[in-house]
């Protein structure tokens, strides 16, 4: 019997998926244990466990295994990247080839006539193997091991007659080994790609939950910076040929059908030119106000302060704190057939259904203060603006409250009673931001535990203040570290908030123009004010973080 009818037989797998997993297989060629991966019917790990038992093949898990360097250097890596098999160990004349694929029997036979070693083949996910390929041969290494001649010299560059840049850039190899980079991006759940010239050096990073991780490329890739950077030109429709001033444009990407927008930033450096992208999913959901993870006492404030009928709520914090998604969600909370929202935003990230959006554009003129005096003539009921820079975006939004308008907008500070001071040093008189300030929200995020690799653990009692207390019986909590967090022991991120809500005692502190510090006191003691930190050791009992998570995020 085939595995695919001893999977029928044994009930992983129902007639129905055989029927549609053979429709993919005409469609692409697939062989049918693979088309029923695909499909998602039978999952990779459980289809390799069965495979094991009745091959008799091993079954290996990679990340917990110490690669044989000299048998990884015994296959030439043009073969390790067209058949997906990795070289692991290597022994007594035989050399053990891990591969997600035991009936490729083409690839071992290469492998034993390359080798003169005999073959044992062990199991392992191809996920896996990706990421092993990826962490010793580098992001694209096939594609630049294809890009390089046989002395080491880049093909593209060889020779006095070398390639126009425009052409280079639009080389084959250049544009799959740039399209690797996007993907593996997505895959790895990035928010930001770097693409960083130093002087013998290309550095690529990726921003996973908020922390910068440095991407596996080949040494050669340094070669080719001109041509990646080119690349990235042509797809965002900048001008390749201008080196010499910062330029912005954005990518518009389809991977594995969902819909992505990569913002890119160039700025010329000294070894080159720097890019910064940021990843957006264009069909990403968007969070709701209960999902943002406010404590309860918290959401049941902050709902009251989005449904008042004016004013001003700023949410505050550095940039990547999720200040947007804040704002997303308490729209989303307030747009209804018998309210008008319009935003005034740079860039639209998210379109929301029955919000109007409205985008600055600086080159012709179109700022945030100039955009909401012109949407105020719209009747709004609600006013949401990206972000307040200047004086005259806040005057224009001070202008707006005073008129009843519900206004919503974001500001850099570091906590939320520096909302009120930031505004005065713009030069709003105090009298103006006491009558139209409602509340200000501080707020950070932390990447909470890896639910793959969570377990109990008793911290070091330095790390936390002399009165944090733990309820009897309840344990804290940390990752151990796993593929799925790639061994940080986090995966995802959660916010931590601080919200301040005005009132006469604060609004006394501002007419006088009372430094932040003091309005701090005055709301802890007058509006039960709590601390970013304070609400991160509440995360940390709950087992969401770590206390290195909020020692991390916050200030004492």
């Amino acid at each position: 019997m085939s595995i695919v009818e001893v999977l029928l037989e044994k009930g992983l797998i129902r007639p129905e998926h055989l029927e549609q997993a053979s429709e993919l297989q005409k469609r692409e060629g697939l062989r049918l244990d693979r088309a029923l991966v695909k499909l998602g019917f039978i999952d990779e790990q459980v289809l390799l466990n069965f495979m094991s038992e009745q091959l008799a093949i091993p079954l290996i898990d990679l990340a917990r295994i110490d690669i044989d360097t000299d048998a990884l250097r015994s296959l030439p890596a043009k073969l390790i990247f067209r058949k997906r098999i990795v070289p692991v160990a290597r022994h007594n004349g035989s050399l053990t080839i891990a591969t997600s694929d035991p009936f490729d029997l083409y690839a071992f036979d290469e492998v034993r006539l390359l080798t003169g070693l005999q073959v044992e083949p062990a199991l392992a996910t191809e996920s896996e193997i990706d990421k092993l390929i990826k962490r010793h041969f580098g992001v694209g290494g096939d594609t630049i091991d294809q890009m390089v001649g046989a002395d080491g010299t880049p093909m593209q560059a060889a020779g006095e007659h070398a390639k126009d840049l425009l052409e280079e850039a639009q080389e084959a190899s250049v544009i799959r080994l740039v399209n690797e980079f996007f993907v593996e991006a997505i895959n790895e759940r990035a928010s930001d790609i770097h693409i960083e010239p130093y002087e013998n050096d290309l550095v690529i990073r990726y921003r996973i939950d908020g922390v910068l991780h440095e991407a596996a490329v080949s040494p050669q890739i340094r070669r080719f910076q001109n041509a990646i950077i080119s690349r990235i030109k042509i797809m965002a429709n900048l001008n390749i040929a201008e080196k010499r001033l910062p330029q912005d444009g954005r990518i518009g990407l389809t991977v594995g059908g969902r819909q992505f927008d990569f913002r890119v930033s160039v700025i010329p450096m000294i070894f080159g030119e720097g890019v910064v992208m940021r990843v957006l999913e264009k069909s990403t959901i968007l969070y709701t106000l209960p999902q943002l993870g406010m404590d309860g006492e918290m959401f049941k404030v902050f709902q009251e302060m989005i449904n008042r009928p004016h004013g001003i709520i700023l949410v505050t914090g550095p940039t990547g704190s999720g200040k947007t998604t804040t704002l997303y969600a308490s729209l989303q909370a307030l747009v209804g057939s018998d309210v008008k929202v319009l935003t005034v935003e740079d860039p639209v990230e998210y379109h929301l259904k029955g919000v109007n959006q409205i985008e600055v554009q600086h080159k012709i003129g179109m700022t945030f203060a100039r955009g909401l005096r012109a949407i105020l003539r719209h009747d709004p009921d609600v006013v949401m603006i990206g972000e307040i820079r200047d004086k005259e975006t806040a005057e224009a939004a001070i202008q707006a409250a005073l008129t009843g308008h519900l206004v919503l907008s974001t500001l850099h500070t570091n906590d939320a009673c520096s909302a009120a001071t930031r505004l005065l040093d713009m030069g709003i008189e105090p009298f103006l931001v006491t009558s139209t300030l409602n509340a200000a929200m501080a707020q950070r995020l932390v990447r909470t535990i890896c639910k793959e690799c969570k377990e109990e653990y008793e911290p070091d009692r330095e790390l936390f203040p002399a009165d944090f207390e733990l309820a009897p019986g309840r344990k804290l909590f940390r990752g151990r570290g796993c593929p799925k967090c790639r061994g940080t022991g986090y995966r995802g991120r959660a916010g931590i908030y601080e919200l301040m809500v005005n009132n006469e005692a604060i609004s006394e502190k501002i007419m006088t123009r009372a430094s932040s510090y003091a309005i701090v006191q005055s709301a802890q003691q007058t509006a039960k004010l709590k601390l970013l930190r304070e609400d991160g050791w509440d995360k940390v009992r709950l087992g969401v973080t770590t206390p290195e998570e909020v020692m991390r995020s916050t200030k004492a």
